[in-house]
């Protein structure tokens, strides 16, 4: 039997980055990225990107189940400010050298 719920349609959950106005990265899950931005845009989003309007996406993952997609957001979000900044130029979060 599969596991996998009626929502996990493959390839339609997605980890996203989005660069503030202030600079800081938001990062989130979402079924719909332009839907999304343009929620963080119109200020109906998150309380964190309210105020930091507009955002600009810089980074988007596709997985194909909202576990794997959620787990990537929350890793993600343990990054250093560094290692968000190397995963949105290179697409890789590789250590950061001291």
């Amino acid at each position: 039997m599969d596991s996998a719920s009626p929502n996990d349609v493959a390839g339609d959950h997605h980890t996203y980055v989005v660069e503030c106005s202030d600079g800081t990265y938001y990062t989130g899950y979402t079924t719909d990225v332009e839907r999304r931005v343009a929620e963080h845009n119109d200020g109906t989003a998150a309380k964190y990107t309210r105020g930091r309007r507009p955002v600009e996406l810089v980074h988007v993952e596709t997985y194909d189940s909202q576990s794997e997609a959620m787990q990537r957001e929350y890793a993600i979000k343990q990054l250093r400010r560094g290692q968000k900044e190397r995963l949105v130029r290179d697409g890789t979060e590789a250590p950061d050298v001291a």
